[in-house]
This record gives structure tokens, C-alpha cells and sequence, in this order.
């Protein structure tokens, strides 16, 4: 059936305000060929009570489709977060599933991402954490009459997302709104937030395309993307050369639009000459190293149930190449993947297996309390935040990141810290009266001689291949004869 006339400038309009919307007239809403009466009603008062909002729709592709307060905030009769403004059927939150009615092809992606999914982390051990360790039942609200800990509230939750709780009259509740966590649990059913990124309400795509955007989550000592861009020849050329960004262009193809310098969006979502927008950012991913051992994307989708089950990780690798040779010769980017790899073998191999297998052996001989042994800590700072910086470090050229807060981090804390504590630990039990922990005892002693007399290992003892301590003194004396002149 072809499409009329003035369905297909409704449709362009409705695709132009997140630039590669490609879904059909028959996937999602039109732009309305005039600003509605509703909307005109809501402008009447928030004009001047909300003055900075409405510049900033002003400046939106919004406001140009004629998209307005109403099609974004209207609710129908029988959602849980409606109330009656003004004679009007509104709702505060505006959810994935309302931007989906026109954005449809946008929605389905990030639902099927691990972004989506950033609130599953409230019953985490991360979690634990900011409830149990770090909070108390000090901040009480309509929807927490038990109480729940602020350093969850206003830490985790406002960058993975709070399960919203909607109160009488569709208010929302404080301790869960407002919230803009990429995996927001919405009382529609749907997950996310797409202000998270857009911020609202210009939804300015020069803004979303900035490092900055992504920079609000990615930071700090578990997953430092954003420094570790900062540092990187990637972070540099952007900083020196933002000029020649082409930051507001619409189409913004890499390698056509731009070539000074990638961004965030560049590597994980934007276009290339062949691949379209993506807004799932685990389809140019192939480590998610997230865990202790990094897996491959496609078995973490699984165990969420996502359709990238389906997608192996050698496609998603073949994906960020292309974008990679936007700008890098092919040896280039094979060279680099080789050099990523590598590293990733050196952490699991040489610590992060050894370290996890000596953890379980220690737990039947420690407190039986998440977080109430040293070793806790301990090992959860070696693989969640060093073993994650050395990984994140590695994959984003930052080699400062990979190093002195990535492999030494974790080498220190592995021999300095964690073998003298099960050290200690295992000694203490040996000759216990409870057979059980005498067993255990024995279990971990063993298992602490094979790793540390493993060839990764036994420069600790002192007991280094002489061949290879010949090779690596020749080598310095090599060097010395090269530079100290």
C-alpha cells in the first residue's frame, strides 16, 4: 500500500527526532500536523513555572514535529502512575514504553540490552553493600515504612535504577523518584530510562554523543571508563579537536561526518558506513568484564534472557572492527584485539582463577557473614575494582589503567594481602577441634602450595626456573649496556 503524502512527512518528522529511527508508518505513531490542544493547555501555565524546560523543548526536534507536554506525559485511564492535572490524564515519569510509540525501533534495542537490565543489580551483592555495610533503615518514605539505607537511594540506584513505587494519585514515591537509572524498573512493566542519556528535555544529540553523557555512570574505581578515555589517544584527539567533531550533525557517520576522534557512541552505538544506530550496547562487546572471570557477551545475555544469546561474540568483535577501520588499518586493529586478549589470559590465569577457587575454599573457615572478614574486602577490591580497571584499562588503550591501577593493584593486593590472610587463615584451623574445619584448613594449605608453586608463582618462594632468572639477568645487563652510557 503506498503511503500518502502527508503520512510521509508525519513519519520523517516523527524519525528525525532521534536520528535513525527506521521503523514502518504501521511500527509506531506520527508526528501531529499541529501542536495539540492539550499541550497548548499545559504551556499555558508551564511556560512561565517551568521557564528552563520549556527553552530547552523549544530547542528540541520536539518542538519542531509538533511533539509537545502532552504526547509524552498523557496517560490512559488505569495506569498505575496517572493522576488528574487540570482536567488532563497525566504522568510524571515518562518510560521506554511511552517513547516507544514513536521511537519504536530505538525501544525494542534498548530493551534488549544489559542497560536495560542495570536495576536487576538491587539484590546484588553490590547491593549488600551500600544496604547492609554501608546504610541502615535511617530513610523512611510512604513506600519504605520499614525504612531503607540513603547511600542506596541516592548512590546505586540513581545510576542503575530504582523499581519505581507509585503512592495515591499517582504520586511517586521519594526514596524512588527522581530517578533517571539507565535500568529504571517503571510501574508500566517496561525498564529503563531514556533520560538517562536524552537528557530531557532538549534531548540535544551533540550532548548524547559527548563522552561527559556516559562519563556520569562510567566512572570511578570499578569501572573507570571515562578516565580511562580521558588518558587514552582516543580521549586527547576529542579534547584537541572537538572543533571538528560535527557534533550536531544528523547523520554523524564515522569515517564520513567526522574522523577527528571516536567518542563513547562512535565505538558502541553510533553509525558506520555499513552497520546503522544501534541503542543496544552489547552488540560491539565481545568480553563483558563484569565478573570476577570475564565471560564472553553471549553468556551473559543468556542468563537474562536477552536475545543476544543468539549473537556470538565473534560477530559483535567483527562489528567494533568495522568501526575500528573507520580510521586504523586492518593489522592495526588484529594487533590490538591480540594484545587484549592476551592480558585478559594473563588475569584469569595467573589470578583471578587461583583467587577464586582459594576464596571458596576459605569460606567454610570464615564468618558466615557477607562482608564480615577481612578477605571480603579484600578480594572484592581485587576483582571488582583492580581486576575490572586492568580489563576496562586494556580494552580502551588506557595504559596507565591497565597498569599502575589495573595489574600492579591487583599483583600488590594479591601477594601482599590476600595469600598472608589465607595464610593466616588456613594455619589457624589446621589443628581445630571440629573435624570439618580441620578438613577445610587442609583443603585451602594444599591448594595455596600448588598456586604458589606454579610457574606464575614461584618467584614468591624464591624459587624461580634458574634458567629463566638467567635469561631475564642477561636481559637487564643487555639493556644496561644499550642506555647507561
Amino acid at each position: 500500500m503506498r503511503i500518502n503524502t502527508a503520512n510521509r512527512v508525519r513519519q520523517l518528522l516523527c524519525a528525525t527526532i532521534v536520528v535513525g529511527a527506521a521503523s514502518s508508518a504501521s511500527a509506531q505513531s506520527f508526528a501531529p500536523a499541529e501542536m495539540s490542544a492539550q499541550t497548548k493547555k499545559c504551556l499555558e501555565c508551564h511556560r512561565e513555572l517551568d521557564h528552563g524546560l520549556y527553552q530547552q523543548w523549544g530547542e528540541s526536534k520536539h518542538f519542531g514535529a509538533n511533539v509537545g507536554c502532552y504526547e509524552c506525559h498523557g496517560a490512559d485511564e488505569g495506569d498505575a502512575d496517572g493522576w488528574m492535572h487540570e482536567g488532563t490524564l497525566i504522568s510524571v515519569l515518562v518510560t521506554p514504553k511511552d517513547c516507544g510509540r514513536c521511537h519504536t525501533k530505538e525501544a525494542a534495542e534498548f530493551a534488549a540490552s544489559h542497560h536495560s537490565k542495570g536495576g536487576r543489580i538491587l539484590g546484588s551483592l553490590d547491593n549488600v553493600l551500600a544496604e547492609v555495610v554501608e546504610g541502615n533503615r535511617g530513610m523512611v518514605t510512604p513506600a519504605f515504612p520499614d525504612g531503607i539505607a540513603a547511600s542506596a537511594v541516592n548512590g546505586c540506584w540513581q545510576c542503575h535504577g530504582s523499581e519505581v513505587k507509585v503512592l495515591a494519585n499517582g504520586r511517586l514515591d521519594p526514596a524512588t523518584y527522581p530517578n533517571s537509572g539507565i535500568g529504571r524498573i517503571n510501574p508500566d512493566g517496561s525498564e529503563g530510562a531514556c533520560n538517562a542519556c536524552h537528557l530531557r528535555h532538549e534531548f540535544d544529540v551533540a550532548q548524547v554523543r559527548h563522552p561527559d553523557t556516559c562519563g556520569k555512570c562510567h566512572m570511578g574505581p570499578d569501572h573507570p571508563q571515562i578516565e580511562i578515555y580521558n588518558e587514552s589517544k582516543h580521549g586527547i584527539a576529542f579534547r584537541s579537536q572537538i572543533d571538528e567533531m560535527n557534533m550536531d550533525s544528523s547523520k554523524w557517520v564515522v569515517g564520513e561526518d567526522y574522523w577527528a576522534a571516536p567518542t563513547c557512541a562512535t565505538c558502541h552505538m553510533s553509525a558506520t558506513d555499513t552497520q546503522p544506530i544501534t541503542h543496544d550496547i552489547g552488540m560491539r562487546i565481545s568480553w563483558n568484564n563484569r565478573p570476577a572471570i570475564s565471560i564472553r557477551p553471549e553468556v551473559s545475555d543468556a542468563k537474562l534472557g536477552l536475545p543476544g544469546k543468539d549473537v556470538p561474540w565473534q560477530v559483535r568483535r567483527a562489528n567494533m572492527q568495522d568501526v575500528c577501520t573507520a580510521c586504523h588499518e586492518q593489522q592495526w586493529v588484529d594487533n590490538f584485539y591480540i594484545q587484549y586478549d592476551a592480558l585478559i589470559e594473563l588475569y584469569h590465569e595467573k589470578f583471578a582463577k587461583p583467587g577464586l577457587e582459594l576464596y571458596k575454599l576459605a569460606k567454610p573457615l570464615m564468618r558466615p557473614v557477607a562482608f564480615g572478614n577481612k578477605i571480603d574486602f579484600i578480594w572484592f577490591e581485587i576483582w571488582h575494582h583492580e581486576g575490572r580497571r586492568l580489563r576496562h584499562g586494556v580494552s580502551m588503550m588506557g595504559p596507565d589503567y591497565t597498569h599502575w591501577h589495573g595489574t600492579y593493584e591487583v599483583a600488590k593486593h594479591f601477594y601482599v594481602e590476600y595469600i598472608p590472610e589465607l595464610e593466616e587463615l588456613a594455619e589457624k584451623h589446621l589443628d581445630s577441634d571440629d573435624p570439618d574445619k580441620r578438613a577445610a584448613a587442609q583443603a585451602l594449605h594444599d591448594k595455596l602450595e600448588e598456586v604458589l608453586n606454579d610457574e606464575n608463582h614461584r618467584w614468591y618462594l624464591g624459587k624461580m626456573d634458574p634458567e629463566e632468572a638467567a635469561r631475564r639477568k642477561a636481559a637487564q645487563e643487555e639493556f644496561k649496556d644499550r642506555y647507561e652510557k
